[in-house]
């Protein structure tokens, strides 16, 4: 299976690693929670070539995560802001990064998360919405569509 044929998949998570599963679509996402908005800034902080920095824009703008506004006229300039589906990707950023810290950062948590309200630091977690208990993958179990089992079935043979 080629990754052009994860858009076609039934499973969500297949469609949206084809989505926004690039490194550098992650690292673009990774600033613009951090506060970055122009161009020149996600080239400096991410390293990206510009191509390759423009290429990922364009395909954030496309799906409906971002979008540019202009900050200048003359010469027009623009700089990104996420929309509510890019603001949805904010748990999938916190994920990864709650994942690096645990297993990639030696002890030295590059970024904190601070509570606006009461200004503690903190390390989200999944909750259940009905009853508030913390949950983990142990705490959960699956229940796949039929159209999703049938793909599964399909796939084995």
């Amino acid at each position: 299976m080629s990754r052009a044929d994860l858009a076609d998949q039934t499973c969500t998570i297949a469609r949206a690693v084809e989505t926004i599963g690039d490194p550098w679509t992650l690292m673009i996402l990774r600033e613009m929670f951090l506060g970055v908005r122009r161009f020149d800034d996600f080239q400096r902080h991410t390293g990206g070539a510009p191509h390759t920095l423009s290429t990922r824009l364009k395909r954030l703008e496309e799906i409906g995560a971002i979008r540019r506004e202009p900050y200048q006229d003359r010469p027009l300039r623009h700089e990104y802001r996420l929309t509510e589906k890019g603001r949805d990707l904010w748990p999938v950023i916190i994920a990864l990064k709650g994942w690096g810290d645990k297993w990639l950062s030696g002890g030295n948590c590059p970024v904190e998360i601070i509570h606006k309200s009461c200004g503690a630091a903190i390390a989200p977690q999944m909750t259940c919405p009905d009853c508030g208990e913390p949950m983990t993958a142990h705490d959960a179990e699956p229940r796949l569509s039929a159209a999703f089992e049938t793909e599964r079935k399909a796939a084995r043979s």
